[in-house]
Formats: C-alpha cells, sequence, structure tokens
C-alpha cells in the first residue's frame, strides 16, 4: 500500500510534477490528482495501483511500509509514528 503523503514526498525527491508522474505511469492526471489528495492510504483499482509503484520503483523510489527497515540503507524519507496527547 502507498499513501498519500508518500506519493507526494516520492514525486518531489524526484523533482517531477504531477503531470509527468502521470506520463511516467501512464495514468491520467486526474487520477494521480485524486490519489494525492485522498486522506491516508491510496485507493484504486490495482491496475492504476501497479502501474504507479511500478513507475516510481522504476525511477529509483523504493516505497518504506510502516515499521519496516530499509534493506538497502539508502537515503529516505520516512514520517514518525503520530502519538495522541491525552
Amino acid at each position: 500500500m502507498i499513501s498519500a503523503a508518500q506519493l507526494r514526498a516520492a514525486r518531489a525527491l524526484l523533482g517531477i510534477d504531477q503531470r509527468k508522474l502521470a506520463d511516467l505511469s501512464g495514468l491520467s492526471l486526474p487520477t494521480i490528482q485524486r490519489m494525492e489528495a485522498s486522506e491516508d492510504v491510496i485507493r484504486g483499482n490495482v491496475d492504476s495501483l501497479t502501474k504507479l509503484v511500478g513507475a516510481l520503483d522504476a525511477a529509483g523510489i523504493e516505497l518504506i511500509a510502516e515499521g519496516v527497515a530499509s534493506p538497502d540503507g539508502g537515503r529516505g524519507v520516512r514520517l514518525k509514528q503520530r502519538t495522541s496527547s491525552t
């Protein structure tokens, strides 16, 4: 799974805009915009998500799941787990 925040961060690391990501992934610009506007985990059909993740992978992005270490130890960005202040 990929979150909207991961998608925006990946695009920023690549230095590309939404239109370029749409071209790289074979998805439409409105689809990319909808995915980035999601609240948390991106929802979409399997084909679209596969195309998106494949394009990011081909461009050099490694998606790191929550609680998982980067196997190659490369540079990356990860949000800290939020703690609720009660």
